[in-house]
């Protein structure tokens, strides 16, 4: 399908050249306006767009597609898969009874749950549309987001030793298997992570391979839409935690940003987690806390 870009009009485009006001370690952050929510939402929404086509590619059995909804983007990747759901609903339009009975119909027409990741900066017709349909809130997540530049420098103790590279053709299975083993623990998803290394061969998404002496360690990926840098992927195998392989990895990923024209990173935790902790240390700050709703039968 072919993904359209968004368009802001000259003035949004000077508001984003000159964030609104400074604050800590010297950086100048953006005020986490729609503007911006418009951004983080939109990068979220293609990272995803891109694993969906990843997974269609690499498993056509399993009829994962997208499709977009007045501004929503809603991915199909199996009937139980974490990325089946919507984002940026109610982000650029309002949306009406039309718009969600396309949206629903979309996932009840695969055996899906429907499920809506929904800023609080979305139009008041989305969360009015939710209560009116009987959709639950069942989860919560936290939107962070920093300024980068070429040259950033991440606070902590970093280990010389650990290498960072974009992950080679020949080192996809590599990663995929170094991924597996940092997510070993969550057993309730191992089947979806086993097959990553197909889905990642595919993917337009980049990845990046840490490796201590040689052997290869931990994880991160990286998507870019509209300037700014989606972070996901982060992994590191249990024998090699607490050794500055995700610092190294996280430098490395906004420096790249950076170098491809990205003013910004974003990434999304669960509130109050290690992840969130981790974040706020190096730079990353909240923008807003997002809902997950799911329509309830």
């Amino acid at each position: 399908m072919v993904f359209v870009r968004v368009v802001t009009n000259a003035k949004a485009e000077d508001q984003r050249q000159r964030p609104k006001y400074d604050t800590m370690n010297n950086l100048t952050y953006q005020f986490a306006d729609l503007s911006l929510a418009r951004r983080l939402e939109k990068a979220e929404a293609n990272g995803n767009v891109l694993f969906v086509e990843a997974r269609a590619k690499a498993f056509p059995e399993s009829h994962a597609e997208w499709i977009e909804v007045a501004g929503t983007y809603a991915m199909f990747d199996g009937p139980t898969s974490p990325v089946s759901q919507t984002f940026c609903l109610g982000m650029f339009s309002p949306i009406t009874t039309d718009d969600m009975e396309a949206l629903e119909l979309f996932f009840k027409r695969r055996g899906a749950e429907v499920f809506h990741e929904v800023s609080p900066l979305a139009d008041a017709s989305a969360p009015a549309l939710l209560k009116e349909r009987g959709y639950l809130p069942v989860e919560f997540s936290n939107v962070l987001f920093r300024p980068i530049s070429i040259d950033v420098v991440i606070s902590g103790s970093p280990n010389d030793k650990v290498k960072v590279d974009l992950t080679k053709e020949s080192e996809r299975q590599v990663w995929a298997e170094t991924a597996f083993q940092g997510w070993s623990e969550y057993a309730e998803v191992s089947g979806f992570l086993r097959e990553m290394g197909k889905v990642q061969a595919c993917s337009k998404s980049l990845s990046f391979l840490a490796k201590l002496d040689s052997e290869p360690i931990a994880t991160g990926m990286i998507s870019i839409c509209d300037g700014v840098a989606l972070l996901a992927g982060a992994s590191t195998v249990p024998k090699a935690r607490c050794q500055g392989a995700q610092l190294a990895l996280l430098e490395h990923r906004l420096r790249y940003g950076a170098q491809q024209g990205c003013d910004i990173a974003m990434m999304a935790t669960l509130p109050g987690s290690a992840s969130q902790r981790n974040a706020e240390r190096h730079g990353f700050r909240i923008a807003y806390t997002r809902i997950k709703w799911q329509l309830i039968h």
